[in-house]
C-alpha cells in the first residue's frame, strides 16, 4: 500500500430524528452563557425555535446571512457580536449561515454549534470562502470547524425538491473531488465512494416524495460524509472554478458546481482513470461525466451556466480568475483547454475531456 497521512477532524456530530431539541444542553457542554444564533432571512421562524430552547442562554439573533459571505455582511454580524457580549454562536440553515458562523468564529474563535438544514457539508470542514470586492478567497484553518454539528432529519422535510437536488449535487462534488485529490487517502476514498454511491440512490427518492424519512436521512447522512471528504484534502480544480464563479458574477452555490461538477470531471478522465472508473461503478454508469450530468438532471437541476446569470463574455474572465491562482489538478491547466471547459458548462453542452 502506498504511504499516506490521514488526518481526522475534531468535531462532535449529533444525528437523529427531532435532535432540534439538544441545542440548549450542547451549548451547555461548550459552557456558551450569551448565544448569538445566526440564520438567513428566509429561516428566522426556526432561528426563533432555536431561541426558543436556548432559554436564558439567547443573547441575540442575526438573520442576515447571505450566500457567498461577503464581509460586509460579516461586519455587520460582528457588531452585534460585540454589542451583546457573545460567548457562543448557534448557526441553523445552509451553507450561507454556515458560512458566516465560520466567519465570525475566524474573527473571534469562540464555540460554534451547527444545524444544518441543507445538504451543503461545509459544517464538517476547516474551509471557509469568503467574498470581498467581487473575488472570493478560501482559507483552511482550524479556527472555523464547529465544535458540534446537530443533524436533525425533521428539518429537511420541508426543503423544496429542487433546492434537495442541488444541494445533493454539491455536496456529492466534495466527494468527487476527494478522490483524486493529491492527499487523497484509504480511509477518505472509502467515504468518499459510500456517500457519493448513497446520495445518488437517495436524491432522487427525495425530489420524487420529498417526505421520505429514509430517503431524507441516507441523504442527510451522505451530505456528512462529503464534508468530511472536503475538509480532509486539498480542493482541486472543480472548486476552483465554482470560487472564481460566486465572487466574480454571484451565482448561486449549489446549482453552480451541480453544472459545472460533470465537465471537471471529463476534464480530468484520463489522468486519474482509477477514481474515475470507480466513480462510474459507484454512479452505476460507465462514463463517470454522463452519470454525474444524468443524475443531476433527475433531479432537476439546472443544465447551464447560462441559465443560472452567466453570459459568454464571462468566460475569458473566469478562464483568467482561475488561472492568476490555479490549484492543483491531476490534469495541468492550460488556457484553452480550461476555457473550452467552461465555455461548455455555459452552453450546457455535452462533457468533454476538452483535449
Amino acid at each position: 500500500m502506498d504511504h499516506f497521512v490521514c488526518s481526522l477532524l475534531p468535531c462532535r456530530v449529533v444525528f437523529g430524528s427531532g435532535t432540534l431539541t439538544r441545542v440548549a444542553s450542547e451549548a451547555a457542554m461548550l459552557e456558551m452563557t450569551r448565544v448569538l444564533v445566526v440564520t438567513t432571512p428566509g429561516r428566522s421562524e426556526w432561528g426563533r425555535k432555536v431561541a426558543e430552547n436556548l432559554r436564558e442562554r439567547h443573547a441575540a439573533t442575526f438573520s442576515g446571512a447571505v450566500m457567498h459571505t461577503p464581509v460586509e455582511v460579516t461586519d455587520e454580524a460582528m457588531r452585534v457580536v460585540s454589542e451583546n457580549r457573545i460567548d457562543g454562536i448557534v448557526a441553523i440553515g445552509g451553507g450561507s449561515t454556515i458560512g458566516l458562523a465560520k466567519a465570525i468564529a475566524l474573527r473571534t474563535d469562540l464555540n460554534v454549534i451547527v444545524v444544518p438544514t441543507t445538504y451543503a457539508g461545509s459544517e464538517v470542514t476547516p474551509i471557509i470562502g469568503e467574498t470581498r470586492d467581487g473575488i472570493k478567497e478560501t482559507k483552511r484553518t482550524p479556527r472555523v470547524l464547529p465544535e458540534v454539528v446537530i443533524y436533525d432529519v425533521n428539518l429537511t422535510l420541508g426543503l423544496p425538491p429542487q433546492i434537495s437536488g442541488v444541494s445533493g449535487m454539491n455536496a456529492i462534488a466534495h466527494a468527487v473531488e476527494a478522490l483524486y485529490a493529491r492527499d487523497c487517502n484509504p480511509l477518505i476514498r472509502l467515504v468518499a465512494l459510500e456517500a457519493i454511491e448513497t446520495l445518488s440512490m437517495a436524491l432522487p427518492r427525495v425530489v420524487e416524495q420529498p417526505g421520505d424519512v429514509t430517503a431524507r436521512s441516507s441523504a442527510l447522512y451522505a451530505a456528512w460524509l462529503c464534508g468530511v471528504c472536503l475538509g480532509s484534502v486539498t480542493m482541486a480544480l472543480h472548486h476552483k472554478i465554482c470560487h472564481v464563479l460566486g465572487g466574480l458574477l454571484d451565482l448561486p452555490h449549489a446549482e453552480t458546481h451541480s453544472i459545472v461538477l460533470p465537465y471537471v470531471v471529463a476534464y480530468n478522465c484520463g489522468h486519474a482513470a482509477q477514481s474515475m472508473s470507480e466513480l462510474g461503478a459507484v454512479l452505476g454508469h460507465r462514463n463517470a461525466a454522463e452519470g454525474l450530468r444524468d443524475l443531476a438532471r433527475r433531479v432537476g437541476a439546472p443544465s447551464a451556466l447560462a441559465d443560472i446569470g452567466m453570459s459568454v463574455a464571462d468566460v475569458d474572465v473566469a478562464t483568467d480568475r482561475v488561472l492568476a491562482a490555479p490549484p492543483f489538478n491531476p490534469r495541468p491547466l492550460e488556457r484553452s483547454s480550461l476555457r473550452r471547459l467552461l465555455e461548455l458548462a455555459y452552453e450546457g453542452g455535452a462533457p468533454q475531456d476538452c483535449a
